[in-house]
């Protein structure tokens, strides 16, 4: 695979990235105060599951979404001040797009779905775009298949073809949302290798996954959801005063509370600044056991009413003292 003489230089700075949304009138924020920095010709891939705000952070880098507050920079372009004519210059510029579900247009050959950006915007005349397209299907190893429409392609070469969209505008950017999750595993190779590859042309590429295999070949992983510290012993033992939060709403969720003694209520931050109060617990019933089981962001803030004292358990003790409750089934 040939890849263009021209490399790039830009770099990739993301700071204290906060996006939040109101939802049914309480807030969520898939991202809170994210931060990193990618280098010309480095392939960094967001992991996380699904609701750690993966997606969230394509749309900002690639100007489809506005954060609610943070930065984000492409080499000397400040994208979170752009609007307007100069951010529709920036996306079709500046980012090339590969989505999860390829979004190929069944009627046309890979050469006009690769062509299709250049020539929706009038880039370029058809025939310096076509010839573009040709050129970037070469490269992502599809030159016998040009005049094959999407249904005639298997799920690897379809994506191959969403990459080579991707690349013909000669972006500094290319995101890739979940680009091996409609893929088997040959396919997902493939894919994988072909993203390696691409590095080389000095671009960054920036790719989302939950997907472990795509570990292996980045030059950077940012967490999406943090696995926490766990306890050193199987459970600890922590104490609250009256008033104080036990963790807020959004936080990253590693631990299951059980109360020992005293009592907590679980509220709901809403988007208007007040509060929405959900439910009281007290001695024996646990709590936190959703967002630390699932990896998923606290879904509700919990604070003492009373000065309380909780045993901390990780995960993995917590469902095993649940099974062992349950006894055999």
């Amino acid at each position: 695979m040939s890849a263009p003489a021209t490399t790039r230089t830009e770099t990739l700075v993301v700071t204290d990235v906060v996006k939040e949304y109101a939802g049914a009138g309480y807030v969520v924020r898939p991202l809170d105060g994210l931060s990193f920095t990618a280098h010309a010709g480095q392939l960094v891939v967001l992991l996380g599951p699904s609701g750690s705000g993966k997606s969230t952070l394509l749309s900002c880098l690639g100007g489809m979404l506005s954060p609610t507050s943070g930065s984000i920079r492409l080499g000397d372009v400040e994208v979170t001040g752009l609007s307007g004519r100069s951010l529709n210059d920036y996306r079709r510029a500046s980012v090339g797009f590969v989505f999860q579900g390829f979004n190929l247009v069944p009627s046309l050959t890979a050469l006009e779905n690769v062509a299709m950006p250049l020539l929706v915007t009038r880039a370029c005349p058809r025939r310096e775009a076509m010839a573009r397209a040709e050129e970037r299907l070469v490269e992502v190893g599809l030159a016998d298949r040009l005049d094959h429409r999407p249904g005639a392609l298997s799920g690897g070469q379809q994506q191959r073809v969403a990459v080579a969209r991707g690349l013909v505008t000669d972006p500094a950017l290319l995101i890739a949302d979940e680009p091996t999750a409609n893929l088997d595993h040959v396919q997902a190779e493939s894919v994988i290798r072909l993203l390696r590859e691409l590095r080389a042309q000095g671009r960054i590429i920036v790719v989302s996954t939950h997907d472990a295999r795509m570990v292996p070949i980045a030059d950077q992983v940012v967490q999406m959801a943090s696995h926490g510290a766990e306890p050193e012993a199987a459970e600890a033992t922590v104490e609250h005063a009256a008033g104080e939060v036990v963790f807020r709403q959004n936080d990253h969720a590693d631990l299951v509370y059980v109360i020992e003694s005293g009592r907590v209520e679980v509220y709901r931050e809403l988007a208007d600044g007040g509060e929405e109060s959900l439910v009281t617990l007290d001695q024996g019933k646990y709590f936190g056991e959703l967002g630390a089981l699932l990896g998923f962001p606290r879904s509700a803030s919990v604070r003492a009413v009373t000065d309380v004292v909780l045993t901390a358990l990780a995960p993995n003790e917590f469902r095993a003292r649940m099974e062992q409750a349950q006894g055999p089934s």
